[in-house]
């Protein structure tokens, strides 16, 4: 927070990116909750109501990570990311995949990208997604399952940009994360 420089990539991207995850939001409820609701209602009885919220709200986050990431916020996450590693002294570094400029703040160094580390959307990820889907079938506990699933798959997507960097290979990435899976789950 205290790094008002690294905001810049972030806030020209904020109401464009809000306006989506509202819209994303507002649609799965008023096109998918009933639908939802009933057939929870089945499995999850009054609870239906509270599971169905969790369930409409996971389906559109995971819809709007998709589409912001692929659309919007791509470049935006990859200069902060760099631009937080400038701001720390990391920039040996950042050079490895990315042109450094001399001179002004960590945004302003930023050059050209070299490659970029992101992956687009998977039509892995998404059956992914559709296999956990079902576990929202279980009163309360379903619920809570599918998200944690959920989190524990995405929570290490958010560093690919510094495995690229430390230029990990599948099985270096596969123990740095496995030593963090708690925290990634988070």
């Amino acid at each position: 927070m205290s790094h008002r420089s690294l905001w810049r990539p972030l806030a020209a991207k904020l109401i464009p990116t809000i306006s989506l995850g509202l819209g994303v939001t507002v649609f799965m409820f008023a096109v998918t909750y009933v639908p939802q609701a009933a057939v929870l209602a089945i499995f999850n009885g009054p609870l239906a109501v509270f599971t169905t919220v969790l369930l409409v709200l996971s389906e559109s986050s995971t819809i709007f990570s998709v589409l912001s990431k692929n659309f919007l916020i791509d470049d935006a996450l990859i200069d902060t990311f760099d631009g937080t590693l400038l701001s720390r002294d990391l920039t040996s570094l950042v050079s490895t995949e990315r042109q450094i400029k001399p001179g002004g703040d960590a945004i302003a160094k930023l050059g050209k990208i070299i490659s970029k580390p992101f992956a687009q959307f998977t039509p892995k990820a998404l059956i992914r997604y559709f296999i956990y889907l079902p576990l929202n079938f279980i009163p309360v506990v379903g619920t809570i399952l599918f998200v944690i699933l959920q989190g524990r798959k995405f929570g290490p997507i958010a560093h690919a940009r510094y495995f690229q960097l430390k230029r990990m290979n599948k099985g270096q990435k596969e123990e740095f994360i496995e030593k963090r899976k708690a925290a990634y789950t988070r």
